[in-house]
């Protein structure tokens, strides 16, 4: 039997060819069991093996087959949308008896909503919300008030976030949200739909009012017809079919959330908090629809019914569109329960109830706070794509100031920049639309070529100088951002917390070193300002007090240095923390930082250079010289400084419980010896979402 190299992640390994498989002149089969053993053992959870030649992209891509989203198979019922009709598929009537007629309508309704956070989750619109005949047929129910103007008010909300995702260019690229497939999305008479509606909502409530009066002030009230006949079940479907009409107010959150300069955000939260309201009625109706459809709900786990009766609607067909709905063969794919999708709403509201409460100042640092604060939520599409629309209208943050004061005040420019014709040069006004996409690294190396129309030279190059330095700085925050954003989303494995660690502490040094650059040009400008040339030049022979935001720049700046420094001694002493057969450390790390290398940020900071910094670590050192106590120490300088930050109180807390933990780990694995057997050491992020704590225990 003959041997074969096979190179996987930069290492040779041997796998025995057997000879009773044929092989051509062009390929060789090799049984690679053992290749597959080794990544059973090696590979966790949710962990993907990447190579040079199949990268994370390849791998996701490759994943897509047989994924219900973007594969969707092949299966279909009907051949058109008439058929289904003619074959009984949406009756009209819905039924001859009144009390099922009303059950049906109800469980149109959920089915709708299921429907509904199913397309927001990343589902066709044509295999989810138009996968109702009825929706599709907007005249087919004309004659049905009530189920009628419902169809029209959840396809104008269909069409109005369709709209806000696709102008806040908010979805990602293979994201089906914004393909509408020629679906009518916008009808005739639709825009008189929330009257008529309005109308219904009228008529429903009257008929409950009826049923709560007491038998002696019961009045046959003619143009009031009850939904159904059974008089005992008469309150309960009425407050059954108000709150889920009362729900599409939903429509109205999203309209007024449109508006201009952000002038509708408190009409909004009114109506965001009566849906919330509604969707607890829905929730409550839950247990007398059950009852009172014993008859005809599904055998099946309750949690995967898409109705809250546990009937199966009528109307719908998910392969109705199936020839219209993707470029692959269509799939039935598999629709969030009800539950799940009052759950998915709840969340919803809360996500644009915190966007409507923001105040929205436009200083850039709170509206970089803000978005990065919102992240936090983890608030999914449509919520992303409403507080993008606030933040920028019509080219000008929060549609008031424009791009160029927002970046004079963040850069600490003096009042008067703003009016000066720098503003008008090209490369100033690519700055303003590189704001507005986040993407300044491609601004930097083109500002060496700024020139100026404007007579005061001087003053053109001062500004110019100033935004220089403000981008570079916002430059390393976006790295700064990138980085720590890994940890969020957990994609940093245990091995590769020492490169991780190592890159945020120098992009760290480059930020704080921007910073502190862009605070004393501004403190300069105006003290020359106020003080007279001698007095000017005594006062630089003071002592200068480091900004607060520097000293906590620097406060991160220890922490990242002992974390990168531990692990990299508990590597080089005992190899707790070594890679696996798959990638070499140098793949790994190109395939964490290939976006910063290619950016050069910062300049000079390849593998080799990561590989030097720790290539001498040792716990030996380390202890004498402890980040983490100098760590703790400016935390706790700086808690006068932001007495009236909450958020920065809070964060020096869980710096000082970081560090103060990973300083009795250090202390202690210097005293017990990394060579001990029985010593199990560890990594959690208990206290900070970013930074590690050492968990030492014998084991």
């Amino acid at each position: 039997m003959a041997d074969k190299s096979v190179v996987e992640g930069g290492e040779s390994v041997k796998v025995p060819i057997s000879p009773s498989i044929p092989s051509g002149n062009d390929n060789v089969w090799v049984d690679v069991s053992f290749l597959l053993r080794l990544a059973c053992d090696d590979l966790r959870n949710d962990e993907l093996i990447c190579g040079g030649n199949f990268d994370l992209f390849a791998a996701m891509s490759a994943l897509e087959i047989m994924d219900p989203k973007m594969d969707s198979g092949i299966v279909s019922t009907y051949y058109s949308v008439d058929e289904a009709i003619d074959n009984g598929a949406a009756p009209v009537p819905l039924s001859f008896d009144r009390k099922t007629d009303i059950q049906r309508v109800i469980d149109i309704m959920d089915h709708l909503l299921a429907c509904e956070a199913t397309w927001h989750k990343g589902g066709s619109l044509a295999q989810t919300v138009f996968s109702c005949i009825y929706l599709v047929k907007p005249d087919r129910m004309s004659t049905h008030a009530l189920l009628h103007s419902f169809c029209r008010v959840v396809r104008m909300t269909c069409n109005a976030l369709l709209s806000a995702v696709s102008d806040a260019r908010a979805n990602e690229e293979e994201d089906l949200f914004i393909m509408a497939y020629g679906l009518p999305l916008k009808v005739d008479g639709d825009e008189k739909c929330l009257s008529i509606l309005h109308a219904v909502e009228e008529t429903v409530s009257r008929q409950l009012k009826a049923c709560k009066a007491p038998l002696s002030r019961k009045r046959v009230v003619e143009d009031v017809e009850p939904l159904q006949t059974n008089f005992e079940l008469e309150e309960g479907f009425c407050k059954a079919v108000l709150c889920r009409l009362r729900f599409l107010h939903f429509y109205h959150v999203l309209t007024c959330m449109r508006r201009h300069q952000g002038k509708g955000l408190e009409l909004a939260k009114k109506h965001i908090q009566s849906c919330v309201a509604e969707l607890d009625s829905m929730l409550k109706s839950e247990e007398f629809l059950r009852h009172a459809c014993a008859s005809g709900a599904l055998e099946g786990g309750i949690e995967d019914n898409t109705t809250a009766s546990g009937c199966q609607p009528i109307g719908f067909d998910s392969t109705l569109n199936s020839r219209s709905a993707t470029p692959t063969p269509p799939r039935a794919i598999n629709l969030l329960s009800w539950k799940k999708a009052v759950n998915y709403f709840q969340k919803l509201l809360h996500d644009l109830e915190i966007v409507c409460s923001y105040s929205f100042d436009p200083v850039l640092e709170d509206v970089l706070r803000l978005v990065v604060d919102f992240q936090k939520f983890q608030p999914d599409l449509v919520s992303r794509a409403y507080i993008q629309l606030l933040l920028v209208q019509d080219g000008k943050l929060y549609g008031r100031e424009s791009m160029f004061a927002v970046v004079c005040k963040a850069a600490l420019l003096p009042e008067g920049a703003k009016s000066h014709d720098v503003q008008n040069n090209e490369t100033i006004a690519q700055l303003g639309q590189l704001l507005i996409r986040l993407l300044e690294l491609a601004f930097r190396k083109d500002f060496g070529d700024i020139t100026s129309t404007s007579v005061d030279q001087n003053a053109c190059l001062k500004i110019s100088k100033h935004i220089l330095i403000w981008v570079e700085e916002q430059t390393y925050w976006i790295a700064l951002r990138f980085l720590i954003l890994g940890f969020e989303l957990e994609l940093y494995s245990t091995n590769e917390y020492c490169m991780v660690y190592w890159y945020i502490y120098v992009i760290l040094i480059k930020l704080a070193e921007k910073t502190h650059h862009k605070m004393m040009l501004s403190n300069d400008s105006g003290r020359r300002k106020s003080k007279k040339k001698r007095d000017f030049v005594k006062d630089l022979g003071k002592d200068y007090q480091v900004p607060s935001a520097v000293l906590l720049l620097q406060c991160y700046i220890y922490v990242a240095e002992g974390l990168m420094m531990m692990l990299a001694s508990l590597r080089n002493e005992n190899r707790i923390l070594c890679l696996g057969p798959f990638n070499s450390e140098q793949e790994r790390f190109m395939q964490l930082f290939e976006l910063l290398q290619k950016a050069c940020l910062p300049d000079h900071a390849p593998y080799f250079t990561f590989r030097e910094t720790i290539s001498n670590a040792r716990f030996s050192t380390l202890s004498m010289y402890n980040c983490f106590k100098d760590a703790q120490k400016i935390a706790k300088e700086l808690r006068g400084n932001f007495a009236n930050d909450p958020d920065r109180l809070a964060e020096l807390r869980r710096i000082e419980q970081v560090t103060e933990h990973n300083s009795v780990a250090l202390n202690l694995i210097c005293q017990l010896g990394t060579l001990e057997p029985s010593l199990k050491i560890s990594f959690e992020f208990i206290h900070h979402p970013h930074f590690a704590v050492a968990a030492v225990k014998r084991s």
